[in-house]
């Protein structure tokens, strides 16, 4: 079996192929076809929320597949914007209802919204992201874990954006050592633990975010007794964790191909992905 680790860098490595196979999936390409034909006749908030398919879609698209049941709370975010620092959307300390206020910014740019191509791409590429993080999921927990981190942990802004999403937590706590019984504790002494362990702003430097991944995914391996079957260029679960040692669902709808099959039957032929 594949590690954690040496499934998450042959997918990080090779991104652009991985998310053209996942797009290209009939059911995924059924809906995204759905989406762009549709989005643009929503003129507000009311219309988006109410249309199931468009609203699921645009829901999964920025990693909210398990809220789609919460039409009230969505609704109130929207109404509300993001320009006010009051805002419900910047108050909920979770980056990915703020990332689709700000997308579907109905407060301030009314019908006009879903008219951007500029938005149809963002909720498309987004789409395909999280549908192939899910998709990997269903083989190995890991690599949907650290493929959402990599994918959100630029957007966090504050350490209770990272206690908001259990996602994003599960990977600092794995990565730093830190017990998941540590929820227990009271919220802010949860802050204080993560403030003094990290630095969020090295989540916006790719190579230090890369780094940051691969420690979770070599100690994900070890916590989790996965086998590593990589090729003699990868590095093993094991030697990456002891440098670090050393140093101080709702059905979301989208495909039932596995990529890695896809991947594997064309990756000894076309380059043309």
């Amino acid at each position: 079996m594949t590690s954690t680790l040496a499934q998450y860098l042959s997918i990080s490595n090779n991104m652009s192929r991985w998310l053209t196979l996942t797009q290209n999936a009939p059911a995924n390409a059924t809906a995204t076809k759905y989406f762009e034909q549709n989005i643009g006749s929503v003129t507000n908030a009311s219309e988006l929320i109410n249309n199931p398919r468009l609203f699921n879609y645009a829901m999964n698209a920025f990693g909210l597949g398990d809220m789609t049941y919460a039409k009230g709370l969505m609704q109130k975010v929207l109404a509300e914007g993001v320009t006010s620092s009051s805002a419900l959307a910047n108050t909920l300390d979770n980056p990915n209802i703020l990332a689709f206020a700000k997308a579907f910014d109905f407060a301030d740019n009314g019908s006009q919204t879903t008219t951007s191509s500029t938005l149809v791409n963002e909720v498309v590429n987004r789409y395909a992201e999280n549908s192939l993080d899910t998709t990997q999921g269903q083989q190995d927990p890991g690599v949907q874990l650290a493929l959402y981190f990599q994918q959100n942990a630029p957007n966090i802004s504050s350490v209770y954006s990272i206690l908001a999403d259990k996602n994003l937590l599960t990977v600092v706590q794995t990565a730093l050592g830190i017990s998941p019984l540590t929820a227990d504790e009271p919220i802010d002494t949860q802050a204080a633990m993560l403030t003094s362990a990290l630095n969020i702003s090295d989540f916006q430097n790719p190579t230090k975010l890369q780094s940051f991944i691969e420690r979770f995914a070599a100690l994900y391996d070890a916590n989790n007794g996965s086998s590593s079957t990589t090729t003699s260029n990868s590095t093993s679960s094991s030697s990456i964790v002891s440098l670090f040692q050393s140093s101080s669902s709702v059905s979301t709808g989208v495909i039932n191909i596995n990529p890695t099959t896809l991947y594997d039957l064309t990756a000894g032929g076309s380059s043309g992905l």
